[in-house]
């Protein structure tokens, strides 16, 4: 079994049946959180995943959409029981502050807490994050209003790849990143500063020669709807378009 769920799909601001944009890549022996929005155990949870299943988190970037879970997830595998190490992924911006998020709540002081480190990468491009018997992670930097990365995320087996673009405007770094790709995973919540259009993470997908791509990160209001963001990106990208729903499953055994 190797699968990636997404647990969130929405922009900055959740909307009915869409939670902020995150994401989990399920195996074996491993499930890797990308990011970590709103209540994270309850969404895994609802995904089918137990808490003590999962073994690592990379954090993409610092802002509230994408970390507001953090504390949340810590204390509630705390709480139950958990005893198994976990490992968190990110810049030195989203570590550093990750660390001082956490000792607000004087984390230090909770008895009996399970192993937890943090690993800091460097913002270079096709950094290795992590790698174990199922998946290898590689982070390139993204173009956002903070430091932020994308992931290349192999699995294996089967050499099977997906690529989330994460926060972004269109960047040369995030089209290399997905080269050859069988799915990219793009967010669209643009036309604002840090952030593509539909049509611009249509036009990655083409320069990258990604086999599908999958839109998340996006908000419907006004004029704008599911079809009217597919088919932005389809006026840029030949390949089969998705807009992902919350725990839609992409399977990475293909």
């Amino acid at each position: 079994m190797a699968k990636l769920i997404f647990l969130g799909t929405a922009s900055a601001v959740a909307f009915e049946g869409h939670e902020n944009t995150y994401l989990v890549i399920q195996g074996d022996d491993s499930s890797i959180l990308v990011d970590c929005a709103s209540n994270p155990i309850l969404k895994l949870k609802q995904a089918g995943i137990h808490f003590e299943d999962v073994t690592d988190l990379v954090i993409t970037h610092f802002h509230a959409d994408h970390v507001s879970g953090l504390p949340n997830l810590l204390m509630d595998m705390w709480i139950l029981g958990r005893k198994k190490p976990f490992r968190i992924y990110g810049t030195d911006h989203s570590i550093s502050r990750a660390e001082k998020l956490m000792a607000l709540f004087d984390w230090e002081e909770w008895k009996n807490l399970y192993p937890v480190s943090f690993h800091t990468l460097p913002v270079e491009e096709r950094t290795l994050v992590l790698e174990n018997q199922e998946f290898r992670i590689h982070s390139s930097p993204g173009d956002h209003l903070i430091p932020t990365i994308g992931l290349r995320i192999e699995s294996i087996i089967n050499e099977f790849t997906v690529v989330y673009s994460c926060d972004t405007n269109p960047h040369p770094a995030i089209m290399r990143l997905a080269s050859d790709a069988d799915i990219l995973i793009h967010e669209s919540a643009g036309p604002y500063e840090g952030h593509s259009t539909p049509a611009q993470a249509g036009e990655i997908a083409s320069q990258a020669g990604a086999g599908k791509l999958y839109l998340v990160h996006y908000s419907i209001h006004g004029d704008k709807t599911a079809s009217s963001i597919v088919e932005d990106a389809k006026k840029t990208f030949s390949g089969e378009v998705i807009l992902a729903e919350d725990f839609m499953e992409i399977d990475l055994l293909k």
